[in-house]
């Protein structure tokens, strides 16, 4: 059962002292840096030094010095040809994963509503870090007694459900690190060898969906089924929560049947196109 999370309280408003701004190395140094990230993210092109200062308001020699420590984090390139700056690839890939973390809810939010509705338990959606599995999402099922995930959570990918979809459908990189990593035991029943992991993987992949009965937790479930983007990638997990006494070692045919076809709409919604229609293998029992 998910203990209640704690009130606190709201953080304080953020105030900026006039002080500040006698402080070049301060706040008004952090501003300006981003001031200069957001004008280089709007840019149709690349841009020079002289032309930034401009747009700016301020001196060639103060966007020289931010362009540079900007190009040093990679936040920032330059054209070595024409000396012009543009957005660099740390840039590129946080705007790529706000987008695609922000797409992932919105679109699922509706199918993971009516697979509450349908089945009664907690579901959560789930996306792909490289450390494990980040909770984006939970709604809570209709029991009297919450049982859930706290969105925000890293789970293990060894461990749950949600992290054996990961391994079975998604980096193969990701897949052998894990393989040849101790795997730490979180209860008796944690698969804690490779060679079980592998096995257990093996059915994921057959079967479309994975279980994790009594692995995290003793006497919790859960099922889970991949979520593809437009271009066939792993883009997260749909998975249902539960007691053992509701999500049993063994799923029903309706508990897969609903969790396979939400995890399908929102594939579907992503732009996902399966290569060929085949029947879902029942989960072994």
């Amino acid at each position: 059962m998910q203990a209640r999370p704690k009130t606190t309280l709201p953080p304080p408003p953020l105030r900026f002292s006039t002080q500040t701004r006698r402080d070049p190395g301060g706040i008004q140094s952090v501003a300006m840096a981003l001031r200069l990230v957001a004008h280089l993210s709007v840019q149709t092109e690349a841009v020079g030094v002289t032309a930034i200062a401009e747009a700016l308001g301020t001196t060639k020699s103060r966007i020289h010095r931010h362009l540079q420590t900007l190009v040093q984090q990679g936040y920032a390139m330059q054209d070595r040809m024409t000396e012009r700056y543009e957005v660099g690839p740390a840039l590129i890939n946080i705007g790529i994963s706000i987008s695609a973390k922000h797409d992932l809810v919105s679109v699922a939010r509706d199918s993971l509503r009516e697979l509450r509705e349908v089945l009664g338990h907690s579901v959560v959606l789930s996306r792909i870090e490289p450390d494990g599995i980040r909770v984006l999402l939970t709604l809570p099922g209709k029991s009297l007694i919450e049982i859930g995930v706290k969105p925000g959570s890293l789970l293990p990918l060894h461990a749950t459900a949600q992290g054996k979809v990961t391994l079975a459908f998604g980096d193969q990189e990701m897949r052998g690190r894990i393989l040849d990593s101790a795997l730490v035991p979180l209860t008796p029943k944690t698969i804690t060898t490779s060679r079980a992991l592998a096995a257990d993987l093996a059915k994921t992949k057959r079967q479309g969906c994975a279980t994790a009965p009594n692995e995290t937790l003793i006497g919790f479930n859960a099922l889970a089924a991949p979520v593809f983007d437009s271009r066939g990638v792993l883009a997260g997990t749909i998975s249902i929560v539960d007691s053992i006494q509701y999500l049993g070692v063994v799923p029903t045919d309706e508990q897969v049947r609903h969790t396979l076809a939400a995890a399908a709409r929102v594939s579907a919604s992503l732009g996902y196109k399966p290569r060929a229609v085949t029947a879902a293998v029942p989960v072994a029992r």
